[in-house]
């Protein structure tokens, strides 16, 4: 099984299948409700989808397909159905593993897309979750785990103390299972995804003192320090543990009722 992100997109291929994570399809809905009007980019992310190879014959959508929660939102009644119905059209399999945003996600797409649980599935040698709860045993009895939830960026900081940052990709590898490990057996690395949505904020992954989102990046089953991080254009940037930044003020996306990205996790 061949595991290979694509150049300059947030998405990975696996073997004919492509994975993609944080749709978040209706956040312009969320925005447009405190004030912030824009067009829906629905349409740009199905195009990017389908331009990006002709031998992909499975979409795997690793949750958070809708934004509001709770509730929903008329943007996502009206586009959720019609961007599932192209990409059936397109691709003939569509898989959605459950998001922490996708309450009651049965009501917005066709019946022939398949919907998982939020504890993940198999694929081959990978196991697929979305990453806001503990996958299942045989998730985590795959070799490789891929995540989405975190909306990793990465924070870059200049001379004069400005910052940037960018959405970026984290791998790294599982420890060796302890005594009280609550499974038999771990994946021997990981992968964290960007979000697919270019319009969502991100989380900084090497900001000190900063936690990730979801209980197994914040587990001590993963060598955090040891993981890489690398740009969407594959420049790897090194040790996630050599390229930590401190003293900013950073809140994240969800910790402010005034944030489009405010959420129950």
């Amino acid at each position: 099984m061949e595991i290979q992100p694509v150049h300059g997109v947030p998405a990975l291929r696996i073997d004919k299948a492509l994975v993609i994570g944080d749709l978040h399809i209706g956040v312009e809905a969320h925005l447009g409700a405190k004030g912030i009007h824009i067009t829906s980019h629905t349409s740009d992310m199905l195009d990017t989808i389908k331009s990006i190879d002709e031998r992909i014959n499975h979409i795997i959508i690793l949750g958070d397909l809708k934004d509001s929660v709770p509730g929903s939102s008329r943007q996502e009644y009206r586009e959720i159905p019609r961007f599932c119905d192209s990409l059936l059209e397109s691709f003939g399999k569509v898989s959605v593993v459950r998001g922490n945003h996708d309450t009651s996600i049965e009501e917005f797409v066709p019946s022939a897309v398949q919907v998982f649980p939020a504890t993940g599935i198999a694929y081959g040698d990978a196991g697929l979750v979305h990453g806001h709860t503990w996958p299942s045993p045989e998730v985590m009895g795959q070799k490789v785990l891929i995540t989405c939830h975190e909306h990793p960026t990465v924070l870059f900081r200049d001379g004069v103390g400005a910052h940037l940052s960018e959405p970026c990709w984290l791998r790294g590898r599982f420890r060796e299972p302890g005594e009280k490990c609550r499974y038999g057996k771990l994946p021997e690395s990981f992968i964290v995804m960007p979000a697919f949505n270019r319009l969502l904020g991100g989380s900084p992954v090497n900001e000190v003192d900063t936690p990730m989102l979801g209980p197994v990046l914040n587990s001590d089953l993963v060598d955090l320090d040891d993981s890489r991080i690398y740009l969407l254009d594959g420049l790897c940037l090194g040790r996630r543990g050599d390229l930590m930044v401190k003293d900013r003020q950073f809140r994240r996306w969800n910790d402010s009722e005034d944030s489009p990205r405010h959420t129950s996790m």
